[in-house]
């Protein structure tokens, strides 16, 4: 019998690969594929929107099951900024997730940042944090270079 993590390995070839596992889970309320993408380190970590943080698999399991009660989310990543540096990823997320309003769908924007260890069972979400943004953060504020070439 197989290990699943060495199965998903292959998976999560790349933190690119990681966070498309991550995000499709969240569209799909898909509990079980949702964790796998975390490492097993016990101070991995998430923040949603306006909450707690919350520490361990246990807790971070816990805290999607809940989530995942009401429902789906209908979430996309957009604008992701990555710094790779050897083991380590952190990838800056626009977040857009369509919610129903008063006119019908809208969209709503979260903030994150996931950062990503590259394991023995290939790349895994170690901290997911989640702020409430607005639609005036689809605007970036570049810092221009300093140097012309």
């Amino acid at each position: 019998m197989h290990d699943p993590k060495a199965r998903n390995a292959a998976l999560l070839a790349s933190p690119e690969d990681t966070e498309q596992q991550f995000y499709e889970a969240l569209q799909q309320a898909d509990l079980e594929r949702l964790m796998e993408v975390w490492a097993d380190e016990e101070d991995i970590s998430c923040v949603h929107p306006g909450g707690p943080r919350v520490l361990g698999r246990g807790a971070i399991r816990a805290a999607f099951e809940t989530v995942f009660m009401q429902g789906a989310i209908p979430v996309t990543p957009e604008r992701v900024r990555r710094i790779n540096t050897g083991d380590t990823a952190i990838h800056q997320v626009l977040e857009r997730v369509q919610v129903q309003g008063p006119q019908g769908p809208q969209s709503a924007w979260v903030i994150a940042t996931n950062v990503y260890l590259k394991t023995g069972y290939g790349w895994r979400l170690a901290v997911h944090h989640a702020s409430p943004g607005t639609a005036h953060d689809i605007q970036e504020v570049v810092e221009e270079p300093s140097v012309l070439h």
